[in-house]
C-alpha cells in the first residue's frame, strides 16, 4: 500500500484509508513532474533496476529462518584467514611465525594497531594451542550484549518502535531494510516503511517494490521532497495503524557531505517532536567488502547520528571477516546482524560465540 503527498494544484486523493485519521491512502500512482533528485553517489539506479533487485532476492513469503548452519556457509570466504593462521602456527611459534600472524590479521581487515594488540595478548595467554589463544583474543574483542535476540526499543506501548537505517549508497541498505521488515513481520509485528531517501534516483520505487513483495504499507512523497516530512507522515501513519515498527530508509549519503549528514539530525528532531520520549534505533549498514574504508564511514556516522547498531552486509562476499572485530573495538557499537546471502532469510542475528565458532569451523 503506497501513499504520496498531493501537489498543491492537484485534487485530494480519495479511497479507503482504513482506520480513522490514517494518512495512508491506496494510491500507487507515481508523482508527475517531480523535482530532480540529487545523486549522492555513483550507484544510480533505474526503476527497472529497483524491481529487479526486489525480484532477485527470493520469495518474500517463504523466507527461511537464518540458522547457525547458514552462518557457517556464509562465512566460507572469511574462513580463509583462519586457515592461514592455522597453517602458520602449525609450523612453529617463533618470532617470524607471529609476525606472519600479525600480517594475516592486518590483511583480514583488523587494522595494524589492533592486529599488533591481538598478537601480543595471544602470546601471553595460556592456552592449549597458539590458535586457541588467537581465537580467545578475537572473541574478547566483541562487545558484550544481552543473551536474548535484539529488538528495537519501544518506550511506550501505544507508540511504534523506530529504526533509522543509514549508510552509503551501494552497501545494500535498501535490501537490508527489506530483510529486517521480513524478519520482524514473520515474528508477528505490524511493519510500516518510510521512503525517506528522496535524493537517489529510483530509491522510492525500490522501497515501494519491496513493500509490495512483503505486503507491508509504505509512506512515500515525490522525489526531492523533504525527508523529515516523509518521516513525520510515516510516524502519523504508524500511530493511526497501531504499527509495532516503522523502518525508515534514509538517503545513502557520503560521510563527507555535511549537509546530508545534518539531515539525519533533522530527522531525529522530527521523531522527537512526533514521538516525544522515543529512542529510535540507528542502524548503520556497512559493506563488509569495503574493509577499513567502511570503518572510517561508520566512525563519521557514529559521530553525527549516534549509532546504536551495525548491520554488516555482504559478509559472504569477502575473505576479510576481521572487519567485525575492528568495528566493534573502534566504536563499542554492537554488530546486530550480518548478511550472508541474497535471500531474505540470509540476514543472521549476530551472536559472538556462534560467529567465532563458524569462523573457526
Amino acid at each position: 500500500m503506497f501513499w504520496r503527498r498531493a501537489k498543491a494544484d492537484e485534487p485530494a486523493e480519495t479511497g479507503d484509508a482504513g482506520d480513522a485519521g490514517d494518512p495512508l491512502a491506496t494510491d500507487s500512482a507515481e508523482a508527475a513532474d517531480s523535482p530532480e533528485s540529487i545523486d549522492t553517489g555513483p550507484n544510480r539506479e533505474t526503476p527497472d533496476d529497483a524491481a529487479a533487485d526486489a525480484t532477485d532476492a527470493g520469495d518474500a513469503t517463504d523466507a527461511p529462518e537464518a540458522t547457525d548452519a547458514t552462518l557457517v556457509v556464509g562465512l566460507q570466504a572469511s574462513r580463509g584467514f583462519v586457515a592461514r593462521l592455522r597453517s602458520i602456527l602449525g609450523a612453529g611459534t617463533d618470532e617470524a611465525a607471529w609476525e606472519e600472524v600479525e600480517e594475516t590479521l592486518i590483511a583480514a581487515d583488523l587494522g595494524a594497531r589492533l592486529a599488533i594488540d591481538v598478537v601480543a595478548a595471544a602470546r601471553r595467554r595460556p592456552a592449549a594451542t597458539p590458535v586457541e589463544a588467537v581465537r580467545a583474543e578475537l572473541r574478547d574483542l566483541l562487545v558484550s550484549r544481552p543473551a536474548s535476540p535484539w529488538t528495537p526499543p519501544r518506550p511506550w506501548p501505544d507508540q511504534p518502535a523506530v529504526i533509522l537505517v543509514v549508510g552509503v549508497n551501494g552497501t545494500g541498505k535498501t535490501t537490508t531494510i527489506a530483510k529486517l521488515a521480513a524478519r520482524f513481520k514473520a515474528q508477528g509485528q505490524r511493519i510500516l516503511l518510510a521512503a525517506a531517501d528522496t535524493f537517489r534516483a529510483a530509491a522510492i520505487e525500490q522501497i515501494q517494490a519491496w513493500a509490495g513483495r512483503l505486503d507491508v504499507p509504505v509512506v512515500a512523497h515525490a522525489a526531492g521532497a523533504d525527508p523529515s516530512a516523509v518521516v513525520f507522515d510515516a510516524l502519523d501513519a504508524g500511530m493511526a495503524r497501531r504499527s509495532d515498527l516503522v523502518i525508515v530508509d534514509t538517503a545513502g549519503r557520503l560521510h563527507t557531505k555535511h549537509n546530508l549528514m545534518d539531515e539525519l539530525a533533522k530527522i531525529r528532531r522530527t521523531i522527537d517532536k512526533r514521538l516525544p520520549g522515543s529512542t529510535p534505533a540507528v542502524l548503520f549498514v556497512l559493506d563488509a567488502t569495503t574493509g577499513q574504508n567502511g570503518l572510517a564511514q561508520a566512525e563519521a556516522f557514529n559521530e553525527a547520528s549516534g549509532l546504536t547498531g551495525i548491520v554488516l552486509s555482504k559478509l559472504d562476499s569477502t575473505s576479510k571477516g576481521g572487519i567485525v572485530f575492528a568495528i566493534e573495538r573502534a566504536l563499542a557499537v554492537p554488530v546486530l546482524y550480518v548478511g550472508v546471502g541474497e535471500r531474505l532469510g540470509d540476514l543472521v542475528p549476530f551472536d559472538p560465540d556462534a560467529f567465532i565458532e563458524a569462523l573457526f569451523a
